[in-house]
């Protein structure tokens, strides 16, 4: 698995460590092309976060924790990534361990405009067609209330969104 890190002033050599360390018992579960990006951030009142993403073959597993001490966040994140693999095992595993030869990949680029509207984050992400039920698997693991997909079925950028009564919704663009 390669490992990558992001933190102001918090990135030390021992975090890295423990991080691998603990990272390095998910390897059974991953092909060798897995990446893990490494979060590490420090709020004031004492709140240390770690943030573990982890990309494998167009599959992304996702955990965030915080404690007052960055070992016991990169613990439990670790353990909730453990956590999810087991939970949906059954469903990804066609993902983990044997790769599928794919088409290249869409990079879809944004495009950045000066806005007046208050836009906290912006995020890039790889889309690769999927269908419903795999993207309510990646949404479910992402743990977000949407997730944006290319829909192999129709050939379409679509949006899935969880319902407030708990079932979901699909958007699809009609041209």
């Amino acid at each position: 698995m390669k490992y990558v890190y992001v933190g102001k002033e918090v990135v030390s050599d021992s975090l890295k460590a423990r991080a691998e360390k603990k990272l390095g018992k998910l390897d059974r579960y991953f092909s060798r092309d897995a990446e893990a990006l490494i979060r590490f951030r420090q709020q004031r009142g004492g709140r240390n976060i770690a943030e573990i993403t982890v990309s494998v073959d167009g599959l992304i597993l996702r955990a965030e924790e915080n404690s007052n001490d960055m070992y016991l966040s990169i613990d439990r994140a670790v353990d909730k990534l453990e956590s999810q693999i087991r939970r949906y095992r059954t469903k990804m595993g066609k993902h983990l361990r044997d790769p599928k030869p794919e088409a290249p990949e869409e990079v879809v680029e944004p495009v950045y405009e000066e806005v007046n509207f208050d836009v906290v984050r912006t995020k890039k992400f790889a889309v690769k067609p999927m269908d419903v039920d795999d993207a309510i698997t990646q949404m479910e693991l992402l743990g977000h209330n949407f997730f944006l997909f290319l829909n192999a079925e129709t050939d379409s950028m679509c949006v899935l969104y969880r319902r407030n009564d708990g079932s979901y919704g699909l958007l699809v663009p009609e041209i």
